[in-house]
C-alpha cells in the first residue's frame, strides 16, 4: 500500500501519494459531501422544537384563580396560539420539502439557515404582541418577522429547485408559488394597517394562517402520482 501525505494548507486538503502526485480537494466541498438532507431536516427539527418551546414557557401561570384573572391572559394566551400555528405551518412544510428533495448544496444550507433566523425571533415578537395587549408597533413588529420568515421559505425554495432542476418533482409540485407571493402580500398591507387598526392585521394573519393551515398538497400531490 502506498504512504499518502495528508496536509492542511488555504483551506485544502491536499494528498500527496508516494509519485509525488498531489490531489486537492476543498474542505468545503468534503463538509457538503457529508452533509445530507436528513441532518439538515434532523438540525431544523430541533430548531423548530426549542422555539415552541420557548413560546409555551413565557405563558406564565397567573396569580388569581377567578375567571378575571384569566382575561387578562387572554391577549398572550391568543398571540402564542397564533404563532403556534405558523410555526406548525412552516415545520409541516418544511417537511414536505425535504421529503421531495433529494439533496443539498451550499446555497440550500445557508437559504435554510436564513428561515430559521427568522422563525427564532418569533417567541420575542409573540411576547411582546401579547404583552402589551395587540399595540400597534408590536403588531407591526410580528407583521415584519412573519414576512421576513415568508420571504425565507420563498428563497428555500427557489434554491431547492435551482439545484434539481425546472423539470425536477419538486419544481413541478410548488407550480408558480401563487399562496406564498399572496402571504407575502397579505403579512404588508398587514402592518401598514397596524397604524390605524390593529384589529385588521391580526385579521390578515388568521387569514394566511388558515390559507396554510393543510399541508402543501401540491408536494402531497405529486409524490403519491410518482409513488
Amino acid at each position: 500500500m502506498q504512504e499518502v501525505e495528508c496536509r492542511i494548507w488555504a483551506g485544502c486538503l491536499a494528498l500527496r501519494d508516494g509519485r509525488g502526485q498531489a490531489c486537492i480537494l476543498h474542505l468545503f466541498s468534503i463538509i457538503l459531501a457529508r452533509m445530507t438532507k436528513g441532518r439538515l431536516e434532523a438540525f431544523s427539527d430541533g430548531v423548530i422544537a426549542i422555539i415552541i418551546t420557548i413560546m409555551v414557557l413565557e405563558l406564565h401561570a397567573p396569580e388569581g384563580n377567578d375567571w378575571a384573572t384569566l382575561r387578562a391572559l387572554a391577549p398572550t394566551f391568543l398571540s402564542y396560539v397564533l404563532s403556534f400555528v405558523f410555526v406548525g405551518i412552516y415545520w409541516n412544510n418544511h417537511h414536505h420539502l425535504w421529503h421531495a428533495a433529494k439533496r443539498v448544496n451550499g446555497p440550500i444550507l445557508w437559504a435554510n439557515l436564513h428561515l430559521l433566523f427568522w422563525l427564532s425571533l418569533v417567541p420575542f415578537v409573540t411576547g411582546w404582541m401579547g404583552e402589551n395587549h395587540f399595540a400597534q408597533l408590536p403588531v407591526a413588529l410580528y407583521g415584519f418577522v412573519l414576512w421576513m420568515a415568508g420571504l425565507a421559505y420563498y428563497i428555500l425554495t427557489r434554491t431547492i429547485v435551482d439545484l434539481h432542476g425546472r423539470d425536477s418533482l419538486i419544481a413541478t409540485a410548488l407550480g408558480n408559488k401563487v399562496k406564498e407571493i399572496a402571504s407575502l402580500a397579505a403579512y404588508a398591507l398587514a402592518i401598514a394597517l397596524s397604524f390605524a387598526h390593529t384589529g385588521f392585521s391580526l385579521a390578515l394573519y388568521v387569514m394566511v394562517a388558515l390559507m396554510w393551515l393543510i399541508p402543501d398538497r401540491r408536494i402531497e400531490g405529486r409524490l403519491e402520482t410518482r409513488d
